[in-house]
């Protein structure tokens, strides 16, 4: 037996009144979810432990076995361990977004975040403008590390874990009443700022309509991660298919193989054939017993307001990795159990995460069962199935499939 996890981040939502009440997982075309839905068990599975901030980090800790109140040591810290970062015990971690905030307003406190992602900058670009502040900014104390597209890390040698907002939480808010308290965080955003907004990079970019990456904003501060191994605590061999240096980072925390997907970037034109490709070389030819396949894609047009968008991402989520993924494990003659969800909601109306329950889907190739219900938040939370405490999800995913 084969074990799979889809997870569309951040694909639940509410019902909206452009999509005639229904949620964008209801309203879009999804004819290999609703064809799987009537052969599998659907319910409902509370991810965020009561307390907690409502993340991908400790979402998809839950969702891959682990309780994040024992486990969570914080965000970036993960990311760090994807990007090879060799964090000593007293280091504290960092997430460096790379965003936009308005331009015209003095004194700096005044300026207003307008997006997270900068217009989803390509990591080569992002890059070079990362190396443009840290030739200005790093020390013995500060190191930057790049990472994928906007998302990179600071490392703060013997410092200390402070709260710090998240730049998704604040959109089209002044920053000055998020701005870090520790007065080094605050100047170095402050001087990013001065270093990048008449970039060269950053001028060509506006003349394009896209968003400038002009100012570094610092988040989801923490320690060291120490992560049990995956496979002793299941017994299975797992294998990551992400674009986020989170996901890669709980892997290799957990000591799971992280497959390497070219032009896998996080957004909409993410290489969806690539990772089914790896997840399928994986169990079919590589000895894995386990593959998570994570989509970054409706989590982004979550952020970015974007109803379109996101039932697009979740579209393409059915169209070019649910089908071919059951297509080809059937064709494959591997038995498997596959797990369809999000890790959390990201609603439109709000544009950031929250901690309510997720619908999922759990469907067994060796015994499929009979139902009419689609998948989705209503129908999800109708049959009855309640997982209250998320991190035991998985032992339904590899419960045996004769029991």
């Amino acid at each position: 037996m084969k074990y799979i996890v889809v997870l569309g981040d951040g694909m639940a939502d509410e019902p909206l009144s452009q999509l005639g009440g229904k949620t964008p997982l209801e309203y879009a075309r999804t004819p290999n979810m609703d064809r799987i839905s009537k052969l599998s068990e659907i319910g409902t599975a509370h991810t965020i432990p009561e307390g907690m901030k409502p993340g991908s980090d400790t979402a998809n800790l839950a969702v891959l076995g682990y309780d994040p109140k024992e486990f969570y040591s914080g965000r970036s810290p993960l990311e760090a361990l994807s990007i090879g970062v060799p964090m000593k015990d007293t280091d504290i971690a960092i997430r460096c977004n790379i965003v936009t905030i308005s331009e015209d307003e003095v004194p700096f406190e005044e300026k207003t975040i307008i997006d997270h992602s900068s217009s989803e900058i390509s990591t080569e670009d992002c890059a070079v403008l990362l190396r443009e502040v840290e030739s200005r900014l790093a020390d013995e104390t500060y190191q930057f590390y790049v990472g994928t597209s906007y998302r990179h890390c600071l490392i703060w040698n013997c410092g200390r874990v402070v709260e710090l907002a998240q730049p998704h939480d604040v959109l089209g808010q002044k920053i000055g009443q998020y701005l870090p308290k520790d007065q080094a965080l605050r100047d170095m955003m402050r001087k990013s700022y001065d270093i990048l907004v008449n970039h060269p990079i950053n001028e060509e970019r506006k003349k394009r309509g896209l968003n400038p990456a002009n100012c570094c904003w610092f988040w989801g501060a923490g320690t060291r991660p120490k992560l049990s191994s995956f496979e002793e605590k299941t017994g299975k061999k797992g294998m990551m298919v992400s674009a986020v240096d989170l996901l890669k980072g709980i892997a290799v925390g957990a000591g799971m193989g992280v497959a390497l997907v070219e032009g896998a970037n996080g957004g909409l034109d993410t290489n969806y054939a690539g990772k089914v490709d790896a997840a399928v070389r994986a169990l079919t030819e590589e000895g894995y017993d386990f593959a998570y396949i994570h989509l970054e894609a409706p989590d982004e047009m979550g952020h970015q307001g974007s109803v379109e968008k996101k039932v697009r991402a979740i579209e393409y989520l059915d169209q070019r990795v649910i089908g071919p993924l059951v297509e080809r494990m059937e064709a494959s003659g591997e038995a498997f159990r596959l797990l369809v969800l999000p890790d959390h909601p990201t609603p439109i109306r709000i544009r950031t995460h929250t901690p309510d329950s997720v619908p999922y889907m759990l469907y067994d190739s060796a015994r499929p069962l009979r139902h009419v219900w689609n998948y989705n938040e209503r129908e999800a939370a109708k049959a009855g199935n309640v997982t209250a405490q998320g991190y035991k999800l998985i032992d339904r995913l590899f419960e045996e499939s004769e029991k």
